[in-house]
């Protein structure tokens, strides 16, 4: 009786931790091959559950161009159910978006701010990862990190 609960239990265990580790879709990143930075910030999205694809690019310009980020670049552009990170996001406002859906590209941490993931001490609250809209529109304030 002792094993048979033993097993159920891990086999219950077992299931939901499956269930958790696909809860993430998995995200491409594109980056340059002899970058640190962008090396660091895949460990920080594998070390925060993500699974990633990490593909070296020769012209980073063009992946920013063709998903519409172009405007508010940093080093790595990442590619996540449908939706573009761009930059040293942190997994906060992914997580965010991922469960908000909103009608928008994507998420920008432009430029290579010193307290994000990948560069640096994070420095909660001093981190603004900006929402990068469809169309025309300005990019605005998704959410302070």
């Amino acid at each position: 009786m002792k094993t048979l609960r033993r097993f159920l239990l891990t086999l219950a265990l077992t299931f939901t931790w499956t269930g958790i580790a696909q809860a993430l879709p998995t995200i491409t990143v594109h980056k340059s091959p002899t970058c640190g930075c962008c090396e660091k910030y895949v460990d920080y999205l594998r070390d925060n559950g993500f699974k990633v694809k990490a593909l070296d690019e020769q012209d980073m310009s063009a992946i920013k161009k063709q998903h519409g980020v172009d405007h508010v670049a940093s080093c790595h552009t990442g590619l996540i159910d449908g939706y573009v990170v761009e930059g040293h996001v942190p997994v906060a406002a992914i997580r965010k978006m991922l469960k908000e859906k909103p009608a928008i590209i994507g998420i920008s941490a432009p430029g290579m701010p010193m307290n994000s993931p990948g560069m640096g001490e994070m420095q909660k609250g001093t981190l603004t990862i900006y929402a990068i809209p469809k169309g025309n529109q300005e990019p605005y304030v998704f959410s302070v990190e």
